[in-house]
């Protein structure tokens, strides 16, 4: 009996010994950043994978006979019969303040050149998002220094607003804009897919204006693999988590979704998994879910952070029923429309305000701006559908006609040339004296100079009703009064010079 207990025994320390030498493999096949390997039996789904000489891999597909990784890194060495090891851990990052203002790749090494990143802190690349329980309802404005944005479709902090057009419509020129105009939150900028010089011009643009000090890169340009356009994303997403963590608030802008799906395709398609609508794989939806859902607003009991999700589409001549944009739209929380047709018009940002949406809406706007902005809306909205209709008839009714020079002004005085964020108080004075129909007296053309000039004038003799505005964050009788009384003896005088 004791000597069949022994062969057993044997037999047991002989399987952990095989169970233990299986957990190193063997490369099959190599090439176009995806590896095959035998053995590894231990492995685990996203598990990190080390191919020696500083090379690393993540395991994502686990078949019958082998295993489906794909590459992080220059893989030409690699060949057919080199060893592959499992680490039994998943892919980390480094986080932290000491990342703020640098320009990192996808797996957080710093390509700028100054110097390493001195964080010890490290952050996985995949999460779980934050639960019901401790998120926070949206309530707190996060200005993006854009008019039309901030009256019209309001973005809170802990929200995922899509910028959703074709290209060349403006939609890197928002986000950059969003970014200038941060004071208190730290911002992510993710270039997916984009070209080297248009992320150079970028980062040279944000050391112009100083907000280069608040931002982070992570660029994954189109020169580099897709596994690494796909990794970027989550790389990003996981540093504005550790901000979010701390009690900060954090903003991050996928530049662009459409990009890191076509990568995940390509990554999809060379490990042979099976291809679905227009070639994407089943899990594209889940692709962009689980990313987007790590974006939050959490409670007191865990910090209060946040982290607001700016992803960009790129449509294909306005499809927003297309099927990238379509699961984007339904994941997030309003989008911001582009019309090429606008921004050829010279309606720029090119905002299309009947197709854009936010679902938080009048809860991430202050009391100031909902004062100006519900009317803002309604005159909007009548003047793009009288204006549709007064194409067909050139005998208009004095009150139609008022309503649509009107909203002629009011279109005018939301066209903001880029990089040029106007701060609240002056949105708030501006588009009230546009509602209030100060401007009406006055030629579209003169619109903008009526902008400058007002401002101009505020600035000067109003800086208490300025400050106070800016402070209090709302226009109560007594500012209203004080803005009436001063916007009529500006138009006075305005009047005179221009006659």
């Amino acid at each position: 009996m004791n000597d069949v207990l022994k062969d057993i025994e044997k037999q047991l320390d002989s399987l952990k010994t095989k169970a233990v030498k299986e957990n190193v493999g063997t490369v099959t096949e190599v090439g176009d950043g995806i590896a095959r390997i035998e053995g590894l039996s231990e492995v685990q789904a996203s598990e990190l994978l080390d191919f020696g000489n500083g090379l690393f891999g993540i395991a994502l597909n686990l078949e019958a006979y082998n295993i489906g990784a794909v590459l992080l890194g220059d893989f030409t060495y690699l060949k057919e019969g080199d060893t592959v090891k499992t680490t039994g851990q998943i892919l980390q990052v480094p986080v932290g303040e000491a990342v703020v203002g640098r320009v990192v790749n996808a797996l957080g090494l710093p390509i700028d050149g100054k110097g390493p990143i001195k964080s010890t802190k490290k952050y996985p690349v995949e999460k779980i998002a934050p639960g019901v329980i401790t998120r926070k309802s949206v309530s707190v404005p996060l200005q993006t220094g854009i008019k039309a944005i901030d009256a019209l479709i309001p973005i809170g902090r802990g929200q995922r607003e899509l910028i959703i057009g074709d290209r060349n419509t403006g939609k890197t020129t928002i986000a950059i804009d969003t970014i200038i105009n941060q004071k208190d939150v730290i911002c992510i900028y993710v270039a997916i897919g984009q070209k080297t010089s248009k992320v150079a011009q970028i980062v040279a643009k944000l050391e112009q204006t100083g907000a280069m000090e608040h931002t982070i890169i992570v660029s994954a340009t189109a020169s580099d693999p897709a596994t690494m356009q796909w990794l970027a994303p989550y790389s990003g997403t996981t540093i504005g988590e550790y901000f979010m963590d701390q009690g900060k608030d954090a903003l991050i802008i996928y530049d662009d979704l459409s990009k890191h799906a076509n990568a995940y395709r390509q990554m999809s398609l060379l490990l042979r998994r099976p291809s679905g609508r227009e070639a994407y794989p089943g899990d594209v939806f889940y692709l962009h879910s689980r990313l987007l859902e790590r974006s939050a607003r959490l409670n007191e009991d865990y910090g209060g952070g946040s982290l607001t999700a700016l992803p960009v589409i790129e449509t294909q001549a306005g499809d927003v029923s297309a099927y990238i944009p379509t699961n984007v739209i339904s994941i997030t929380d309003g989008q911001i429309y582009l019309e090429g047709d606008l921004f050829f018009a010279g309606v720029r940002p090119a905002v299309n305000v009947g197709l854009s949406v936010s679902r938080v809406g009048g809860a991430a706007q202050t009391k100031a701006m909902k004062s100006v902005a519900g009317r803002l809306k309604l005159d909007l909205a009548q003047f793009r559908a009288l204006q549709a209709f007064a194409q067909f008839s050139s005998d208009l009714d004095p009150q139609t006609r008022s309503q649509i020079e009107r909203g002629k002004r009011i279109t005018e005085i939301l066209k903001q040339p880029p990089f040029s964020p106007v701060a609240l108080e002056d949105q708030v004075v501006i588009l009230y004296a546009a509602t209030n129909g100060y401007l009406d007296e006055f030629p579209v053309e003169k619109a903008r100079e009526f902008e400058i000039q007002y401002l101009k004038a505020l600035s000067l003799r109003e800086k208490k009703l300025m400050a106070e505005i800016a402070d209090k964050k709302v226009l109560d009788e007594k500012l209203t009064s004080q803005l009436e009384k001063f916007t009529k003896e500006f138009i006075k005088s305005f009047s005179k010079i221009n006659k």
